[in-house]
């Protein structure tokens, strides 16, 4: 993996972290996020800003990674935040917010620790 698909990865785990964090502070129910606009336009941007920063990831990457994260997926929701703000689907935000950042989350930091045992390995030789 090149260390601009690791600078990526954190940049995408530091948005996901911002979504858990949101979720923390406002609360993880679903009335209370459509509610709220702050709390939803948060969200809504970091979804964004995910989404955008996946299309930096090396091709090799995320071919390597696609039966682990749906890159595509990813990519194509970034597109529908971005170009149908006005009229969000404010279930499909609160869906991907609850059910697919805790696993790409969860994804980033394994593969972070995974890089950062092989730079320590290659480092000590």
């Amino acid at each position: 993996m090149a260390n601009r698909d690791k600078s990526v990865l954190e940049h995408i785990k530091n948005y996901c972290e911002e979504i858990v964090s949101f979720i923390e502070r406002f609360g993880d129910d679903y009335n209370t996020f459509i509610g709220d606009r702050a709390y939803f336009n948060a969200v809504a941007m970091c979804i964004l800003q995910i989404g955008e920063l996946s299309n930096s990831l090396s091709e090799e990457f995320r071919t390597e990674t696609s039966g682990r994260i749906p890159w595509v997926n990813i990519k194509g929701m970034r597109n529908i935040v971005a170009h149908a703000y006005g009229s969000l689907d404010e279930d499909l935000v609160w869906k991907t917010a609850i059910k697919d950042i805790p696993g790409l989350l969860e994804f980033c930091n394994t593969e972070l620790a995974r890089l950062n045992q092989i730079r320590d390995r290659d480092d000590a030789r």
